[in-house]
């Protein structure tokens, strides 16, 4: 069986910030050759799909800076320190949504972007949403819009890119793959 597994023999912090380090490796190729890597580091973060009593999604529509543009997504977030991925899930869909519930199971988790990133993403579901009391309240350079669509409105979203990321179409596909109209 052949191996291939890259050997770190360098790496090079380049940047540290609150959300994201990048870094840069030296490594040996399986094949004896030399290479170089660039590397960004995430804590992870979670995502959640909500289903409402009529059977509905709930997004949230927010400006997306990287893409210069508005996307639909569900609603998500990154893990803190020492953060549970289910505490984050429920944090978020609180913060996001102004809906709670204390039924959340994790679907999957995945990698976003393994050519280049660590970032992996904790999928829940979470149904018998409550409306909260008092609605928590966002970061504060957090603005969104709630969205509540059934999975059909939803392909339409698609075809308009309006829907355009990976966690939020990995998350139609698995509601789809259930048998949900």
């Amino acid at each position: 069986m052949h191996s291939f597994e890259e050997k770190t023999l360098e790496s090079k912090p380049i940047f540290n910030g609150k959300i994201i380090e990048v870094q840069v490796d030296q490594v040996s190729l399986p094949n004896g050759e030399n290479s170089t890597r660039e590397l960004v580091k995430h804590p992870g973060a979670v995502a959640v799909i909500a289903l409402t009593e009529e059977n509905k999604i709930v997004f949230v529509r927010q400006y997306r800076k990287p893409l210069e543009k508005a996307l639909v997504e569900i609603p998500a977030g990154k893990l803190e320190e020492g953060e549970q991925p289910e505490t984050t899930a429920i944090r978020e869909l609180e913060e996001e949504t102004g809906y709670t519930t204390d039924h959340l199971q994790l679907i999957q988790s995945f990698y976003t972007s393994p050519g280049f990133s660590d970032e992996i993403v904790h999928l829940y579901l979470a149904d018998q949403l409550q409306v909260l009391d008092t609605p928590k309240l966002l970061d504060e350079d957090e603005f969104v819009e709630r969205m509540e669509l059934t999975l059909e409105e939803t392909e339409e979203l698609v075809e308009k890119q309006e829907i355009h990321d990976a966690k939020t179409v990995y998350a139609l596909l698995y509601l789809k793959l259930r048998g949900m109209k």
